[in-house]
């Protein structure tokens, strides 16, 4: 046993030990950074973006060079309240218009008033402490058939520091408004900013509603109508992966998006054999049109195709399912953040009606409400061409340093003297690279400056175990995500007049992709990927180095260089729009928070309820108020 005085010592030493070995580690990284740049990334990134070409391309893109844009960010608070505990979620836009110029950086215009004026939504949803567990999926076990898991321990201070509901409020909040906006005619918005990565965000909802043995036991949603409809697993299952573009061939006829592929198809033309079906897919290879069979098998079974005398049509119920879906979404969404009160039929926003009997929406539940927003955000942007646009300040991606450059190294599609073992001596993350080469080469590489724009999917891909040129395989369990939906980079924006080293972080954005001027030959590279004993066809979009055209980025750089502060110095190199709807943000947080806490004030100072809050109040709270009476009086 040691003393405290000795403790404190020991921890004091391995704690310097161990910040002195991190650095250390990270300097030596740092060195292999000198001469990265001329090797490899000078002809991966690019500079001196055109003011008249970003002008021609948002006057054809947006049809007008005069835009309205919105920048969106979130806000969320709980805290316990006897034995409740309330959970706040919101989401809050700053708005404008961008006017793109020939001659000069594109003028942008904040609408005045915007603390008063300012779009958002919220709700606030207090919940018992014990009825946590079966709403929070950050507790549920597969193994549970109802109720709390009896194999695990839950304390009430577990609950409340564990729980996720007011995370998920505020990001249903956000895609939730980014979606109103983008269909409101009278906002008539053609520029949504998010402070989010949309690729990384769509892939987390759809690994958070991936387990479907959790679908039928915690889903709300299951059972409740829509119309003269009933959602079911089914309905979730189609709506889940609803991402259907023609024009960018989504969804691909591959590995598990065959069956959606299948879907969509027979939705569009109706009944068609098996035949017919591989003629629509393009699939001839043998080992393919097996699956395609297989396929079609479950499909049937599943019933949502139905077969007669060997053709195939979709089953009349999943025909509506993405109208009903989209009808959901609407419903839920106005009666969780714009209802009154005395307008809902359920004690909270936060319940629904189903047979007769109020039930708790789960957060699986708001995490199939927001992904279905996001991808019907993502439809009413290709529709109306509104640009939208995440993006990220803090990242730990790696997937540039890890996927796309071994990938593209594998498709003799780089220019290096790097070898392997140099690359991967580098900092973990491509953020630290990047800026890093920014800093060791400063007359060389200044800020504005975008790294290429390369498909999202790259995240999840890696090159082929045997190493064959044109091959790739799926990172986890060969599995990749949807190519050809977001277009991701890194960015620099800003840097000091009086200093060249004085330079903003690199941020990380990405886009959606926008078949007109995305999908192009140039910019499109094919792969093969071995997935169910068959060799599929991969298509991805990539700007292989700075010299292919890409009129897009050079518009959304123009963008985001006029709306990068030079004024504000928090905001140094980020995003004024972003900025300010996160000032919104904490502002309405500040108000709910005095909101809830004079409640709290009210609650305990009623001398009708003193006796029953005594025995209302946990052991923690009633300590604290004693002892903060206590520090009072001294």
């Amino acid at each position: 046993m040691s003393t405290l005085t000795d403790a404190l010592k020991r921890t004091s030493e391995t704690l310097k030990h161990g910040a002195t070995t991190q650095v250390t580690d990270y300097e030596q990284r740092f060195s292999s950074l000198k001469n990265l740049y001329d090797q490899l990334l000078s002809n991966l990134i690019k500079m001196d973006f055109d003011n008249k070409k970003a002008y021609e391309t948002a006057t054809e893109f947006f049809e007008t060079p005069t835009v309205r844009f919105a920048g969106i960010d979130g806000t969320m608070y709980s805290r316990p309240l006897f034995d409740l505990v309330i959970f706040f979620g919101g989401a809050y836009a700053s708005t404008g218009t961008v006017t793109f110029s020939e001659n000069n950086k594109p003028l942008v215009k904040y609408d005045e008033r915007t603390l008063k004026q300012a779009a958002g939504v919220s709700s606030v949803v207090p919940v018992y402490i014990n009825e946590i567990p079966d709403i929070d999926q950050t507790f549920f076990d597969e193994g549970q058939t109802e109720g709390v898991s009896l194999s695990k321990s839950f304390t009430d201070e577990s609950i409340i520091d564990n729980a996720t509901i007011a995370n998920w409020i505020m990001t249903f909040a956000e895609y939730y408004l980014a979606y109103k906006l983008a269909t409101d005619k009278e906002q008539d918005m053609r520029i949504i900013l998010l402070d989010r990565s949309l690729s990384i965000e769509r892939a987390s909802l759809l690994y958070d509603t991936s387990k479907r043995e959790l679908w039928k036991k915690r889903s709300s949603l299951i059972g409740y109508k829509v119309g003269s409809e009933t959602v079911d697993v089914n309905d979730l299952t189609i709506a889940r992966q609803c991402t259907c573009n023609q024009a960018l061939s989504l969804p691909p006829p591959r590995a598990d998006y065959l069956s959606y592929a299948i879907i969509e198809i027979a939705k569009q033309n109706g009944a068609l054999n098996e035949k017919e079906i591989l003629a629509k897919l393009d699939i001839k290879d043998e080992k393919r049109a097996k699956r395609v069979k297989r396929y079609l098998k479950r499909l049937t079974e599943e019933g949502i195709l139905d077969e007669k005398n060997e053709s195939y049509t979709l089953n009349s119920k999943y025909a509506t399912t993405w109208e009903r879906m989209r009808k959901l979404v609407t419903e839920l969404g106005d009666h969780f953040f714009t209802a009154k009160t005395s307008e809902t039929a359920t004690t909270s926003v936060m319940k629904i009606v189903k047979d007769g009997k109020d039930h708790w929406l789960s957060t699986l539940d708001i995490t199939f409400l927001t992904l279905f927003t996001l991808q019907m955000l993502m439809e009413e942007c290709w529709k109306k061409r509104i640009l939208l646009l995440g993006i990220t300040k803090d990242t730990a991606a790696r997937d540039f340093k890890r996927q796309l450059i071994p990938i593209m190294h594998n498709k003799d599609l780089l220019k290096t003297t790097v070898s392997r073992e140099e690359f991967e001596k580098l900092p973990n993350t491509d953020r630290m690279i990047l800026q890093s080469t920014s800093i060791f080469n400063p007359e060389k590489l200044k800020p504005p400056w975008s790294l290429i724009e390369y498909d999202s999917a790259f995240r999840t891909m890696v090159p082929d175990k045997q190493n064959r040129k044109g091959y790739v395989m799926g990172a986890i369990r060969n599995r990749m995500s949807l190519e050809k939906t977001f277009l991701k980079t890194y960015v620099q924006l800003s840097q000091a007049k009086t200093d060249l080293m004085l330079r903003s972080n690199v941020l990380l954005t990405d886009r959606l992709v926008y078949p007109e001027y995305d999908y192009k030959p140039e910019s499109t590279l094919h792969f093969w990927n071995e997935f169910g004993g068959a060799k599929e066809p991969v298509e991805i979009i990539l700007f292989k180095d700075k010299n292919v055209d890409n009129r897009l980025q050079n518009m959304t750089m123009t963008l985001l260089i006029a709306m990068a502060p030079s004024s504000i110095p928090e905001a140094f190199g980020h995003n004024k729009p972003l900025f300010i709807a996160d000032k919104i943000a904490k502002w309405n947080y500040g108000q709910f928070k005095r909101v809830a806490d004079t409640t709290a004030d009210w609650i305990l100072n009623n001398h009708k309820l003193r006796k029953f809050i005594f025995y209302m109040s946990t052991f923690r709270e009633r300590r604290a108020t004693i002892e903060a009476a206590r520090r009072e009086n001294v």
